[in-house]
């Protein structure tokens, strides 16, 4: 026996929507044996859009009974029946959740007709509830009202009963079977063809737009993962996803390196973290027409070879203010201080006055080099190795003058053949430096040298 139920809410997402209709329909695999169907008061506002939705206004709720009012009702219509539903995991979480505020632990088994159709129906278009009813000549009395489409769902569920050669609804309803925890919209097919190493996968809804990107050491295991997970927004996400796609990168530093770069390029609607889209700035030195050498700072983008990478102006111009100190410079050719026509450090004897003609641009500029110099021999260029996609391939990530380059691959055979970092800067897919890429590089190297100090520890 299945309780068919079809639930309208405040909105059309999951997390804090409440319900403003209900339909269960008692079905016994050929006909209707018992209904229940009601309005239901939200106890909040219904927005406009989802009324032109429903048709279901706040005044056509405002005496309806609110959900405690009729909880014993549907806990006794759904009880010892299996909870069917079209994208079940949406309705039934709902439900559940109100029954939760009531401080009642509300289970029932679950069936999901989406799921159901997608194997015995294979190769639709889509299989949202007016396309497939379209396609089967289902009538919906009433399209986006609990009754209209619980009694389409009841059709749709009768007639792939009939089509059940394979006993499909059976292993669905098994216990430990995994059917009923899977995304409503996703092929099981996709979870059981994703490989078990170290990448980066992408979540993506019906219109195969990226939702949410994330790093694995086991991509099949931590793709599950999701699925088990009980916070709201893994719920709503998992309602969403139609199609997975992966990267495999060989280990876990480049996973995390490929995962950070992917977040801020396609900016998915599920990833909290990493989203900052603020620029890196670039340290560059210029000669103005007078041949004095200036130190200056902009955009990283628009400084193609910096000295320096830094991720906000306050941490650029406090460095610069510390090289000032250091070597005697004018803050006007730091730029530091702007629109002036001499620096206010010469007035207190910590600039030698380049900027008023009383220093030579020969003494100035060779305080300037000396403070390059020293730059230059606090930055690094390294080729972070690590295991590749495959046993004859080698897994890199590139830093060039202290500024991060991207991640890149070749077989061992050509890398054995390479001799200065430099060289690997044309096997790379560009990336763009930033703070979250510095930080997974600072806490990996920090590793690097801990794991190092261990192990001469050990060899004495």
């Amino acid at each position: 026996m299945y309780a068919v139920v079809d639930i309208e809410t405040t909105g059309n997402g999951y997390k804090g929507q409440k319900i403003t209709e209900i339909s269960v329909l008692v079905f016994n695999g050929q006909k209707i044996t018992n209904e229940f169907t009601s309005l239901v008061n939200p106890e909040q506002n219904i927005p406009p859009f989802i009324t032109n939705l429903t048709g279901i206004t706040n005044a056509m709720v405002r005496n309806a009974p609110k959900f405690y009012e009729i909880a014993e009702q549907v806990e006794k219509i759904t009880k010892d029946l299996i909870f069917v539903a079209h994208n079940v995991n949406f309705d039934y979480n709902i439900i559940r959740d109100e029954f939760k505020n009531l401080g009642f632990d509300w289970k029932r088994k679950k069936l999901c007709t989406v799921r159901l159709t997608r194997k015995i129906v294979p190769g639709l278009p889509s299989y949202s509830l007016g396309n497939i009813c379209s396609g089967e000549n289902i009538p919906i009395n009433g399209r986006h009202r609990a009754k209209g489409d619980a009694e389409a769902t009841v059709e749709l569920l009768r007639r792939l009963i009939e089509r059940d050669q394979n006993f499909i609804i059976n292993s669905f309803l098994n216990a430990r079977s995994k059917q009923a925890t899977l995304p409503p919209l996703l092929d099981k097919q996709t979870v059981d063809n994703l490989p078990e190493n170290f990448g980066v996968y992408y979540f993506k809804n019906a219109a195969k737009e990226i939702i949410y990107v994330g790093k694995a050491n086991n991509i099949k295991q931590r793709v599950i993962s999701h699925f088990y997970d009980k916070k709201k927004k893994e719920q709503q996400m998992c309602l969403e996803i139609a199609h997975i796609s992966h990267q495999q990168t060989g280990s876990e530093l480049l996973a995390l390196l490929l995962e950070s770069s992917e977040i801020k390029k396609h900016y998915p609607k599920f990833n909290f973290a990493q989203k900052n889209k603020r620029e890196a700035i670039g340290l560059f030195t210029y000669q103005d027409q007078k041949g004095v050498i200036h130190f200056a700072f902009n955009k990283l983008k628009l400084t193609p070879k910096p000295l320096l990478t830094f991720f906000t102006n306050t941490a650029c111009r406090k460095f610069l203010e510390q090289i000032c100190e250091e070597f005697t410079l004018c803050p006007k050719y730091c730029h530091l201080q702007t629109n002036v026509s001499r620096c206010f450090h010469h007035q207190l004897k910590t600039c030698k006055g380049v900027c008023c003609n009383k220093e030579t641009v020969e003494s100035y500029n060779s305080r300037v080099k000396q403070a390059m110099a020293s730059i230059n021999t606090g930055t690094q260029s390294l080729v972070l190795k690590e295991t590749g996609r495959t046993a004859n391939e080698v897994g890199f990530a590139l830093i060039l003058d202290g500024s991060y380059k991207g991640i890149g691959y070749l077989n061992k055979e050509e890398d054995a053949l390479i001799a200065q970092p430099k060289d690997y800067e044309v096997y790379i897919e560009p990336k763009r430096d930033n703070s979250d890429i510095q930080k997974i590089l600072g806490a990996y190297l920090r590793k690097q040298k801990k794991q190092k100090e261990e192990n001469g520890k050990i060899s004495i």
